[in-house]
This record gives structure tokens, sequence and C-alpha cells, in this order.
């Protein structure tokens, strides 16, 4: 018979989402199935069908859950200032949970809370800089894609991994044909840096303030 010491009432979309979340995070992203998650939650299948059809509407479900945690930027804050805090936010975000990335793939994030939280807010920023919509849409893609893959090139969950796997593959190089490889070896098998993404959003920013502020040409 279905579980009902905990009622479909009390499974709320929160409680899923954290409890999905947690199966995620100290199990891996292979753990997490409907049949288990129902169980976390005391309720049955069909019950948690009902509140997420799939695991893409799951999926939609947690990371929305998250992304409500990304900050609200006070209105009286630059445009650089504020977008660096947004997606250094969101950055932090994925990094701490690389199980949800594996999951979702290449899903987009387009909840209403990331929607709300960041795209709108940041869009506006853009535009209030000068920007046309065109730049404001092609330079939040930029520092979109550019957070994601940071935080989806390495399981952070598990860095040594990636670089033992490094390590033997470049271990495995004639030296003569790849010195540089090879002879920086300690140095490229860190997995984690986090100051390369950093390092790279800031540039990003930079340079779409310099493109603000370089005299138009005239034709």
């Amino acid at each position: 018979m279905p579980r009902q010491s905990t009622s479909l009432t009390q499974a709320t979309p929160e409680r899923i989402a954290e409890t999905a979340l947690r199966i995620v995070d100290e199990d891996g992203p292979a753990a997490l199935s409907f049949r288990t998650l129902a169980a976390a939650l005391d309720i049955s299948v069909a019950a948690l069908q009902r509140r997420c059809t799939d695991l893409a509407g799951l999926l939609d479900l947690i990371t929305d859950h998250l992304a409500a945690r990304l900050p609200s930027i006070p209105a009286d804050t630059d445009w650089a200032g504020a977008t660096e805090q947004r997606f250094t936010a969101l950055y932090e975000l994925l990094t701490a949970h690389p199980g949800l990335i594996a999951l979702r793939g290449a899903r987009p994030w387009l909840g209403p809370q990331l929607l709300k939280r960041l795209a709108e807010p940041q869009l506006a920023d853009f535009i209030k800089a000068g920007m046309t919509p065109q730049e404001a849409i092609r330079t939040y893609r930029r520092l979109y894609l550019l957070t994601l893959g940071s935080a989806s090139f390495v399981d952070h969950r598990d860095p040594k991994s990636t670089e033992r796997t490094t390590r033997q593959a470049l271990a495995a190089l004639d030296p003569e044909d790849f010195p540089h490889l090879t002879g920086n070896l300690s140095t490229i098998v860190r997995a984690v840096d986090h100051e390369v993404y950093y390092g790279a959003l800031r540039q990003l920013i930079d340079a779409a303030a310099a493109e603000r502020t370089r005299p138009q040409s005239r034709d």
C-alpha cells in the first residue's frame, strides 16, 4: 500500500527540492530517482509524480528552489558591481551542488526565480548602463555561459578524481614531444582554481564597460 504517514500536503515543493538535493549532494546524481525520493519523503511514487511529472520537472523544481537563494542587489549598486555579485553568487551555488549540474546537462535554467533574481535585473542594469537590447543579451549570454561552463568543467564533489585522470594522461606523454605539458605537470593537474573563473568574470565585465565608453565611429 502507498505510504500515508506523511500526507501529500506535507510534501511541499520546498521539502521535495531540499530532500532531492540532499540525496544528490550526499550520494551522487545516480542515486536520485522517484523511488528513492518518495521513500525519503515517506510518500508514494504516484503522489510524488503529481507534484512533478517526470525527472525534468523534478530538476526544474530543484533548480528554481536553489535560484531563490540568489541575492537581491540594492538598486543603487553600480551595474558592474551588481553584475559581479550576481554571477559570483550563481557560480558558488552551482559549484556547491555539482551533482545537480551533471543531472541537468544542457537544460537551460528558465524557472521564475532565476529569471526574477538574475536574468531580468541583469538585463535591466545593462540597458540602464547604455547597452542596446542586443548588446545586453549578448553580454548576459557570455557571462552565463562562462559561469555554467566553469562550474561544470570539473566535478567539484570529487576534484581529486579529475586530477588523477589528468595526471595519468599527461604522465604517459613523451617529454620530447610535449615539453610544456609534461614540464608543468604539477600546475596543470590542479583541477579546481576558482580564480580562473573570478578573473575571467572581471575581464568580461571590464570589456563590457570599455565597450560602453568607446567612441562610436562615424560613417
